[in-house]
């Protein structure tokens, strides 16, 4: 199955390394895609044109991708919106999968380098393109599931509310 070429360019930002500042460019082989991702840490108050989403770096969520900007966060911004949403949902399962924890590093506060992140994250996601189409069911039977979630949590909450309000009458009598 053919899914594409996901060149992944990196932004070093902040690290200590001897190659800071330049761009690293992950080719990975892919032959029907030929969009670059960039990947790079997310500074607060920085603002992106292109497709993008974060990706938390630091406590023991690290690894969640969100379409909001977490304080300690990479970014991945992407040429188009079919490319973020394939490469969400990968990250996504991969965050629930609890795939992010080997690679956490620190005591007290755990973290996942940008380093890390990129080494494991672009063949990782590389190899799951390879098989697009079942790629593309597992996100439609994910954004189903979620959202049955989704109506079961409000479900729940408005059960709750129900029960607290039953409860309530024997509180002021």
């Amino acid at each position: 199955m053919c899914v594409g070429h996901l060149g992944f360019h990196s932004h070093f930002g902040q690290s200590r390394r001897k190659d800071e500042g330049k761009t690293k460019e992950f080719n990975l082989l892919n032959p029907c895609i030929m969009d670059t991702i960039f990947i790079k840490t997310h500074q607060p108050g920085a603002h992106y044109a292109k497709p993008h989403f974060f990706v938390l770096s630091k406590g023991l969520n690290s690894g969640k991708p969100s379409n909001e900007p977490f304080t300690n966060s990479f970014v991945l911004v992407f040429q188009t919106e079919a490319q973020k949403e394939d490469i969400f949902w990968i990250a996504m399962s991969l965050w629930k999968s609890k795939f992010w924890m080997p690679f956490l590093r620190g005591s007290v506060i755990p973290f996942l380098s940008l380093y890390e992140f990129k080494k494991e994250f672009n063949p990782k996601a590389t190899r799951l393109m390879k098989e697009h189409e079942l790629h593309l069911r597992n996100i439609q039977a994910l954004k189903l599931l979620q959202e049955q979630e989704n109506h079961h949590n409000k479900n729940i909450h408005l059960i709750n509310e129900l029960k607290n309000a039953i409860l309530m009458r024997y509180r002021v009598k």
